[in-house]
């Protein structure tokens, strides 16, 4: 699956000042990558964004919010938003504020490397 272009540049402008930041293509989109976490990513023409799972249930009454559904199963703290629920600026960066402020407490998806 592509993704949006234009959704991701909008995620790069808005990451270009944050530290730490990877950009990686995987889920066949592009996810941005904070402190080797897993943080926010364009799929298709959505918003995937890793919120606080406390917040999950309340973020999925929102306008165009969906769980994300990864092989069948949906995965906490994991949400797709539609287009139309992030075409305005202050809507996009309401859940890439809710991503980023999640990001210290979440669990790294970088794997451990052994020691020798």
């Amino acid at each position: 699956m592509a993704y949006s272009e234009a959704l991701a540049d909008r995620l790069r402008d808005y990451f270009s000042s944050v530290k730490k930041v990877e950009e990686k293509k995987m889920f066949g989109g592009l996810c941005f990558m904070v402190d080797d976490k897993m943080c926010v990513g364009a799929v298709g023409d959505e918003l995937m964004a890793r919120i606080d799972p406390e917040d999950f249930d309340a973020a999925l009454k929102k306008k165009g919010v969906r769980p994300m559904d990864h092989s069948g199963k949906s995965m906490k703290g994991f949400i797709f938003v539609a287009p139309n629920a992030i075409d305005k600026e202050k809507d996009l960066k309401y859940w890439l504020n809710e991503a980023l402020d999640f990001n210290p407490k979440a669990k790294s998806s970088k794997k451990p490397t052994k020691k020798s």
